[in-house]
């Protein structure tokens, strides 16, 4: 999503590092439908019995075989659609039942402050959930630098007030196939940031 100037600090622990690419991956799959060198590269996944790892082998398991065809069509009924899809994965949306409200306003106000803008080439809001992970993703990542109570406030801010129920609602949404295992992930990766910055606080 973001033009930003990559940090020269120190190299990551691997806890970040994992954040990053979690949050990095879901954004991947909530921006675009994925191709098949894509699929392929997802059904090779093995999780773990952890909340997550179980969620992570639901969607290798989606993966495995899948035609893109058909995942790209899901994507379009889901996010896109004919005049709308069945999710409209903004936080405005969310938060105020309209698009393009307040919550982006203050959204682009924190992204400026932080020297960020979106990249060429991507028209839609801000306050799209796979740009805003790719924002938490460059955080984490280090990329765009940013102490931790300053990283739990912009989480805080833009995030934990509706991406749980983003997650909760593509869940259910009836065209996801595909999109379930990932809604899963999405939704446990809230909840483990969310607890972790209160620990944090």
């Amino acid at each position: 999503m973001t033009d930003s100037q990559p940090d020269t600090g120190p190299a990551i622990d691997s806890t970040d590092q994992a954040r990053s690419e979690h949050y990095r991956f879901v954004a991947r799959l909530l921006a675009n439908a994925p191709d098949a060198g894509l699929l392929q590269q997802i059904a090779q996944l093995q999780g773990d019995q952890t909340p997550m790892g179980r969620a992570f082998s639901a969607l290798a398991r989606a993966a495995d075989g899948a035609a893109p065809q058909a995942i790209a069509r899901e994507y379009f009924e889901l996010f896109v659609g004919v005049g709308r899809g069945e999710l409209l994965p903004y936080g405005s949306f969310y938060q105020t039942g309209f698009l393009n409200e307040r919550p982006l306003a203050e959204l682009r106000a924190d992204l400026r402050a932080l020297g960020v803008a979106r990249a060429a080439g991507r028209h839609e809001p801000e306050d799209h959930i796979a740009l805003l992970f790719e924002v938490m993703a460059d955080i984490a990542a280090g990329q765009i630098a940013l102490p931790l109570d300053a990283q739990s406030q912009f989480f805080n801010r833009h995030l934990a007030p509706w991406a749980g129920q983003f997650f909760d609602d593509l869940a259910v949404a009836p065209s996801a196939q595909f999109y379930r295992p990932l809604a899963e992930i999405g939704q446990l990766l809230i909840e483990i940031e969310s607890r972790a910055f209160a620990l944090a606080a």
